[in-house]
């Protein structure tokens, strides 16, 4: 994979906004399958986390806990922000999750193929569905174009491992049982490749897969975080 960091407009699949209005209302179509509102971010949301302590995995916040965060007037826009996410994103019928991020479970025997959420992979739905995320603080997530990923399940040496694994047929039953097991969501990147970071404060809209889908799911990972590196303010939706 390609190391370098290039601008959002290097991506034929991303396409960036101006507002949330514009996030919100925008297609996906003609491969654009990645809608991102970038944004400065204020300051003090180190001092928010900061605020909330140690903990372990994933611990959900709510407006209560955020208003009663003993924190100095320079965190009071932060905190702000945090909320009007919160309301834009009900306002849209969505059930918004704001998390701070110690930590993801990892899978413990992944076999052939990883499904935990450090693994590249797509979002699923039965219904016509986005995912909504912004990390406001830590490392933040990252995305590979769906033109240079390669299905897991689609290598022939995974395959077989796979199929070896199932000790059945390569039928309509191993497809389930590929399914199922969220094996046919996780992808590779291909050689030279070249994912992105979503950044720290942007909210972005990505498409899922599902049924009638008028493009590619995003592909996309929670980032692996190097030693020490602080938790994830991430919300999700």
């Amino acid at each position: 994979m390609s190391s370098a960091v290039l601008p959002f407009s290097a991506y034929p699949c991303i396409r960036t906004v101006d507002s949330f209005a514009a996030l919100a209302a925008t297609p996906f179509a003609d491969g654009v399958n990645a809608l991102c509102w970038p944004r400065p971010l204020p300051e003090g949301f180190a001092e928010i986390v900061a605020q909330l302590g140690p903990g372990e995995g994933l611990v959900a916040l709510d407006e209560a806990r955020l208003r009663a965060l003993p924190v100095g007037a320079a965190a009071s826009p932060a905190i702000d922000l945090l909320l009007a996410d919160l309301e834009r994103l009900r306002a849209l019928d969505l059930d918004p999750v704001l998390n701070l991020i110690h930590g993801y479970p990892r899978d413990d025997a992944p076999g052939p193929v990883a499904t935990d959420v450090f693994s590249f992979h797509a979002d699923s739905a039965p219904v016509p569905a986005d995912t909504w995320l912004c990390t406001y603080h830590g490392p933040p997530s990252e995305g590979l174009p769906h033109a240079e990923a390669l299905r897991r399940v689609d290598d022939p040496a995974t395959r077989a491992a796979l199929l070896r694994d199932y000790g059945g047929p390569d039928d309509a039953g191993f497809r389930e049982h590929l399914h199922e097991n969220c094996y046919d969501l996780h992808y590779a990147p291909q050689p030279g490749a070249r994912p992105w970071s979503f950044g720290v404060g942007h909210l972005w809209r990505i498409a899922t897969e599902y049924p009638g889908s008028p493009v590619p799911p995003c592909v996309h990972r929670a980032p692996t975080p190097p030693p020490g590196a602080p938790p994830r303010l991430l919300l999700i939706a």
